[in-house]
C-alpha cells in the first residue's frame, strides 16, 4: 500500500488543489435557498478532470448533487465519502474580506465555508480523484458524494438513500470541520416549536383575555426543570436544551394571543427522541387541566439521531495508524456537539462513520470563517492514506 500512497501523492499539485477550494469558496450556495447545483457541477467537473467518471443529481430549484465513483473489483464493501455544499448565511457582521472572496492571506483561505465544511468536500474530492488519475486498484467502490442541504433537512443525504447508491457501502468518511481530530460520535438535535393562543384584550383589562405569552412562560418554567433520561456518554458527556427563540403580542397595551418559541434539545446516543417528545405532550397536558384557558401545541422542526461508532470499528483503527504514519500525529476517538449527515446514513445503514477535517469547528458559522491551507493538504494526504488502507 506505501508505495501506491507514494505513487498517488506524487501526482499532488498543491496549487491545483488550493485553487479547486478556492473557486469553491466563490460560489455562493447560501441555505437558504441553498443554490448547490452550481458547486455540484463545478465539482463533477474537477473528478471528471482526474478521469474519476461523476454525474449530477438534480434536486430541483438549482440545487442537486454531485455523486462520482471509482468500481472496485467487488472483493470488498465500499467506502462513502461525504461532505455538503451548502453554507449558512454570513451575518449581518463585518467580515475583513468579502465571505464569498476566496481570499489567501499568511497562510489562510477565507470564506464562507472554509472550515464548514467546503474545504472538507473539497479535499476529499482531490484525495478521490488523485487515486483514479493513478489508476490503482481498488477492492471495493470509491463513492464520492456531496450533498445538498446539510444545514437545513439533510435534502440531500435523504435523495442519495433513495436512490440506492449506498446499498454496498461499509464505512463512511465526513469531512466536517475537526481540526484534523477524530470524531467517532455526535450528538443529535431536537428542534422544537411551540404555540400558545389567547384571547386579546385591551391592555387596562388583562383579566378580559387570555395572555399567550404568560402560557409561554409556564411552558418554559417546566422545560427547564425536565430532567432527561439518559446515561452519560463517554465521548459527548450529557444532553442539553437551549431556549432559542420567543415572540408574542402586537402592542403594549394589547393583551398577547399568540406566543411562539423554539427550543434546541441536544442528546447523546441511548436517548430516546419519541420519548422526549412523549414527555413533552405529557407537559402540555397537565398545563391544560389546571389551566382552562390554555391553549397550546407543538411541532417538530428538526430531527437528527445522535450517532456513535466504536472506536475499534476499521476504519476509525486504520485513520488512527495511518495518521500517525502519515502525518506524524497521534489520534484517538473524541466526540463533537454538532450534527452531521450521519444522522441520515447511520440510522438507514447501520455503518461505522468517521467524521475528521481540515477546518476548526470553532469557526463554523462564525464571521472571517477560514482554513489553514497546511491543514487542506495534510486532509488530502490523510484521507488518501486511509483510502488506501480501507480499499486495498
Amino acid at each position: 500500500m506505501k508505495s501506491w500512497y507514494d505513487e498517488v501523492i506524487k501526482l499532488l499539485d498543491e496549487d491545483k488543489a488550493v485553487d479547486i477550494l478556492k473557486h469553491s469558496l466563490q460560489m455562493d450556495t447560501t441555505n437558504p435557498p441553498g443554490s448547490e447545483k452550481v458547486l455540484a457541477q463545478y465539482l463533477a467537473d474537477v473528478l471528471n478532470s482526474f478521469g474519476l467518471k461523476s454525474h449530477i443529481d438534480d434536486l430541483g430549484n438549482e440545487r442537486g448533487n454531485v455523486v462520482g465513483c471509482i468500481p472496485g473489483s467487488g472483493e470488498k464493501k465500499g467506502l462513502l465519502l461525504n461532505g455538503h455544499l451548502d453554507v449558512v448565511p454570513p451575518g449581518a457582521q463585518a467580515w475583513t474580506y468579502g465571505p464569498f472572496s476566496g481570499v489567501i492571506d499568511a497562510g489562510k483561505l477565507y470564506g464562507r465555508g472554509a472550515s464548514d465544511m467546503k474545504s472538507g468536500l473539497a479535499a476529499l474530492v482531490v484525495a478521490a480523484g488523485l487515486i483514479a488519475q493513478a489508476g490503482v486498484p481498488l477492492k471495493g467502490d470509491l463513492l464520492i458524494t456531496g450533498t445538498a442541504g446539510e444545514e437545513a433537512d439533510s435534502l440531500g443525504a435523504k435523495d442519495l438513500l433513495t436512490r440506492g447508491y449506498l446499498q454496498n457501502i461499509g464505512a463512511a468518511i465526513i469531512g466536517e470541520p475537526s481540526l484534523l481530530k477524530l470524531f467517532a460520535a455526535t450528538k443529535g438535535a431536537l428542534w422544537l416549536e411551540f404555540t400558545t393562543v389567547g384571547k386579546t384584550a385591551h391592555g387596562s383589562m388583562p383579566e378580559c383575555g387570555a395572555n399567550a405569552v404568560l402560557m409561554m412562560n409556564a411552558i418554559i418554567n417546566k422545560l427547564v426543570h425536565y430532567s432527561f433520561q439518559y446515561s452519560p456518554h463517554p465521548l459527548l458527556g450529557e444532553p442539553s436544551m437551549n431556549i432559542a427563540t420567543i415572540q408574542g403580542g402586537v402592542k403594549t397595551n394589547v393583551v398577547p394571543d399568540s406566543c411562539k418559541l423554539t427550543v434546541d434539545i441536544r442528546t447523546v446516543p441511548g436517548q430516546d427522541h419519541s420519548q422526549i417528545i412523549n414527555d413533552i405532550q405529557k407537559i402540555l397536558d397537565e398545563l391544560e387541566q389546571t389551566n382552562p384557558d390554555f391553549k397550546a401545541s407543538f411541532t417538530v422542526l428538526n430531527n437528527r439521531a445522535p450517532v456513535e461508532t466504536n472506536p475499534e470499528a476499521e476504519i476509525i483503527q486504520m485513520s488512527i495508524q495511518e495518521a500517525k504514519t502519515t502525518l506524524g500525529i497521534e489520534l484517538k476517538p473524541c466526540g463533537v456537539k454538532y450534527y452531521t449527515d450521519a444522522s441520515v446514513f447511520v440510522p438507514a445503514l447501520d455503518i461505522p462513520v468517521l467524521i475528521l477535517g481540515p477546518g476548526d469547528e470553532t469557526m463554523a458559522h462564525q464571521p472571517n470563517e477560514y482554513v489553514e491551507i497546511k491543514d487542506y493538504i495534510a486532509a488530502i494526504k490523510l484521507y488518501v492514506a486511509v483510502i488506501l488502507r480501507y480499499l486495498m
